[in-house]
């Protein structure tokens, strides 16, 4: 008896549709595309995790341009009110709104905003070797691939019509074009500054922007010290 009243239907349930992906039943292509559309989601986790664990400026600053670009989405909705094209379809959509298309914003800007960061920022190892310059082509390409799929997602799944993911593609792209700059010829070389208060300094967060390949300077360093310690642990069991 207890059990039925507490299965009771009397109030509604609501979804939670922050990451609620619908897609026609039976339709493998909208299964696929369901779980791509859920790209920003991933790549927000996967900022978190970098961030929580490198602490690196430039990381940091790079996800506040990403919560910056998803304000500006959303005053932008709140202006034109463009409503959806298919309501009825998702009616437990997170906005009613979908001028412009937050997940092709996104994407957009996390794309524009990385491929300008590898040809303009990592352009200073101006002896990059072959495999390293095909790295940068082969990973802007994947890039452009995931920012396209994602926006066409949103189409074929109905969440909006191709004027509104055209338009929150170019409101991204600008939006990383001037976070990029900015970064870049104002938040940069304040980062020294930044890194050295003390704030930064209790919580390990650094500034590595004149280190061009920071994987591999890394890698030496890590390389140096476990060869250097196992030197000294050698020394102290002779």
């Amino acid at each position: 008896m207890a059990a039925a009243e507490e299965c009771s239907l009397a109030v509604p349930w609501n979804s939670l549709s922050l990451t609620h992906a619908e897609y026609p039943a039976g339709d493998f292509s909208g299964y696929l595309l369901a779980w791509v559309s859920l790209g920003p989601i991933f790549i927000i986790v996967g900022f978190l995790t970098l961030i929580i664990f490198k602490r690196e400026l430039h990381t940091i600053s790079f996800l506040l341009g990403l919560v910056l670009n998803e304000g500006v989405n959303w005053l932008i909705k709140s202006i034109v009110q463009e409503p959806r094209p298919c309501p009825e379809i998702h009616p437990s959509v997170f906005s009613k709104y979908a001028m412009p298309s937050s997940h092709s914003q996104f994407m957009w800007f996390f794309a524009a905003y990385s491929f300008l960061f590898l040809y303009l920022r990592m352009h200073q190892t101006n002896n990059a070797r072959f495999l390293d310059l095909l790295w940068r082509h082969v990973l802007s390409l994947c890039l452009l691939t995931v920012a396209f799929l994602v926006s066409y997602s949103r189409v074929y799944l109905r969440y909006h019509t191709g004027s509104q993911v055209i338009y929150g593609g170019l409101a991204g792209t600008i939006m990383a074009v001037v976070w990029f700059t900015f970064t870049q010829e104002i938040l940069t070389p304040l980062f020294p500054r930044i890194a050295a208060w003390p704030i930064s300094e209790f919580f390990l967060i650094r500034d590595t922007s004149l280190i061009p390949n920071i994987l591999w300077f890394e890698y030496t360093v890590t390389r140096a010290e476990a060869r250097n310690r196992q030197r000294k642990l050698g020394t102290k069991l002779q």
